[in-house]
């Protein structure tokens, strides 16, 4: 990520600290992740400390430190999507795609995590690919559901 491109994002709100999230955020939606230059640029441009800066994103699990995946899959985990075979699906999910919850494969096709409730227990068990929400979903159909993902 250059600078041309973290200071075009940056412009397109405040010049304020009261901005720091949004900008987090539309950083991390252009590159899957912030990366530490990403981080002291903010902080210089908004006059944030860097260690003000490094605990939001690592206080917030929507950001990342690491290189993500094109895609990525949340497993569901909460307790109507756990007793409707949750775990069963994550290791479908892990065994398809070579990777436990918490990683990324290595040519960044899929990243994997593992969350504690996605809002729609009727539906469970569910997985979210890229914000695309996958109900009822049973190990056999995973495979069948990610090859829609390149």
């Amino acid at each position: 990520m250059d600078n041309e491109k973290i200071d075009e994002i940056i412009s397109k709100y405040p010049d304020d600290p009261s901005s720091l999230i949004q900008i987090l955020l539309a950083l991390q939606r252009e590159h899957r992740w912030l990366p530490d230059e990403a981080l002291e640029r903010v902080s210089h441009r908004l006059h944030v400390p860097i260690n003000r800066i490094q605990h939001i994103v690592t206080f917030y699990k929507a950001f990342s430190l690491v290189p993500k995946g094109r895609h990525e899959i949340h497993v569901c985990t909460g307790t109507a999507c756990h007793v409707r075979g949750a775990p069963r699906l994550l290791d479908s999910v892990s065994d398809l795609i070579g990777i436990g919850p918490g990683e990324t494969d290595s040519d960044f096709r899929f990243s994997l995590e593992t969350v504690g409730c996605v809002g729609c227990c009727a539906l469970g068990p569910v997985m979210v690919i890229d914000g695309e929400y996958h109900g009822k979903m049973a190990p056999a159909r995973s495979e069948d559901v990610l090859k829609k993902y390149d």
